[in-house]
């Protein structure tokens, strides 16, 4: 098995483990009866203190759709009266207008979805009982009672996808996700959220071509990155992905929440992720906990901001929610908080100056510079089925290296083979001549008689010199 095969084995298996990002999490779901009482408003305490309800003053997310990639959104909770302006379902086992809660987490779809766009209803008359059957109200009109949403004009889109367990429909994890990214984009979403995560920072290159169609046509991609309590240590895909608007949890007290969090270098932004509230399916409504939650707080936020600039770029959106964010942790961004922690009202309101590039990166440069090369490898035949997505890049090509000439090999060792001779022939030379100096007796050596002559003026005597060693150093063979 070679290294790339046994690479994209490890990352299909932690993405076949592919979970809702609140997923132990809302194993632990309060669960609750229907209730016509706005005891459950009273307990959006994000409202108010992520300054959600001062951005209302600016916008509340008219006009503009938001897909909700997930289990699937119950469009018959009061709350979500007049939301839904479509949906499909892309795992194959679910409704065909993605209403219909699958997976191994069929009530996650609801609660992100109250929580992002939820409009509330209005109370039965004293006189009736509270029944599940009551019937909400119609309109755009927020009423007092239930959840409401941090874009509570807004649209969703549903967009189904089995995840979590053995999907009957037959369709990998793998291959939904950048299916329902396409079909989000083709169906007019300008926001979408994706609220799940992996156990893995890396995603299958099938996932290239769709998340780099959603920057092609201008998407804000805001996606979960994922809980400690649910194994993800590290962010993983797909909110490791460049571009994408990662979103980390706060606890109660507005620290990074050691459950409800994950940390990573490509977190955004921080949202509240504890004693979260929202709707359930046939509904109800439901306590829970996890960044599946703070994900919707800030796309819904993505939201007011598009309703509010038409016309503004995805990575503007993206800059200003970032930029306006409260710094937390250590100074400038890191991997708790991101930028911050989000702050609804100066991102709607704060003079933020305009910016082409996405603070968070660029799938198209991603793919330009680390897929460089890798497309050519062929998959494993036991790999899955390629997305259905249709790739928008062309296929990257390898350059073949060329073989070395004759010519070329043969040089370098001629080279060698002459200066390893010369080096011979200088040493041999050198030992002859040491070899007959040291032969040759001097001319006035001690036993040659030596002729006395009267005292005159003193002669210069010339003698023999002995030749200085010169040391070869060897430590350098070079």
């Amino acid at each position: 098995m070679t290294r790339a095969t046994a690479r994209r084995r490890r990352t299909a298996s932690a993405l076949m483990a592919l979970a809702l990002a609140g997923g132990a999490s809302t194993a632990a779901l309060t669960l609750a009866a229907p209730a016509y009482a706005d005891s459950w408003r009273d307990k959006e305490y994000w409202l108010a203190e992520s300054g959600i309800t001062k951005a209302w003053d600016v916008s509340k997310g008219a006009g503009v759709k938001v897909a909700v990639i997930d289990s699937g959104v119950d469009g018959k909770h009061p709350d979500l009266a007049g939301v839904l302006a479509g949906g499909s379902d892309i795992s194959g086992a679910g409704s065909a207008n993605g209403q219909a809660s699958i997976g191994a987490k069929p009530e996650h779809g609801t609660l992100v979805a109250t929580m992002l766009a939820g409009r509330g209803h209005q109370a039965p008359e004293p006189s009736a009982k509270p029944s599940a059957s009551a019937k909400p109200s119609s309109g755009p009109a927020v009423g007092p009672d239930g959840i409401v949403g941090v874009a509570p004009e807004a649209q969703l889109l549903s967009v189904s996808t089995w995840l979590g367990s053995a999907n009957p429909g037959g369709k990998s994890d793998q291959d939904q996700i950048p299916e329902a990214v396409r079909w989000a984009v083709d169906n007019g979403a300008r926001v979408i959220n994706i609220s799940l995560g992996s156990t893995s920072p890396e995603w299958p290159q099938s996932w290239d071509a769709a998340f780099l169609y959603a920057e092609q046509k201008d998407v804000v991609i805001v996606a979960a990155a994922g809980n400690r309590v649910g194994g993800n240590i590290q962010v993983g895909a797909p909110a490791t992905i460049p571009g994408v608007l990662t979103v980390a949890g706060l606890d109660r007290k507005g620290a990074a929440s050691i459950d409800s969090s994950s940390q990573g270098i490509s977190i955004g932004v921080a949202a509240p992720a504890e004693d979260l509230v929202g709707g359930m399916p046939a509904g109800g409504y439901a306590e829970w906990a996890g960044t599946s939650g703070a994900t919707p707080i800030v796309s819904g936020v993505a939201a007011l901001i598009r309703s509010k600039w038409p016309e503004m770029s995805a990575s503007q959106v993206i800059n200003r929610i970032v930029s306006t964010a409260k710094d937390a942790g250590a100074p400038g961004k890191d991997p708790l908080y991101g930028f911050g922690v989000l702050n609804a009202e100066a991102a709607l309101k704060a003079d933020v100056p305009e910016t082409k590039a996405n603070p968070l990166g660029s799938i198209s440069d991603w793919i330009r510079v680390h897929r460089r090369g890798n497309l050519a490898t062929t998959a494993p035949a036991a790999a899955p089925a390629p997305s259905s997505a249709v790739p928008t890049l062309p296929e990257a090509t390898v350059p073949v290296a060329e073989k070395p000439s004759r010519l070329d090999s043969a040089v370098p060792a001629a080279v060698v083979l002459g200066f390893g001779c010369l080096l011979v022939g200088i040493v041999v030379a050198a030992a002859i001549q040491l070899r007959a100096a040291m032969r040759t007796p001097p001319k006035d050596g001690p036993d040659r008689p030596v002729k006395s002559e009267p005292k005159s003026e003193p002669k210069s005597e010339t003698g023999t010199e002995r030749g200085a060693e010169n040391p070869v150093d060897s430590s350098n063979p070079s």
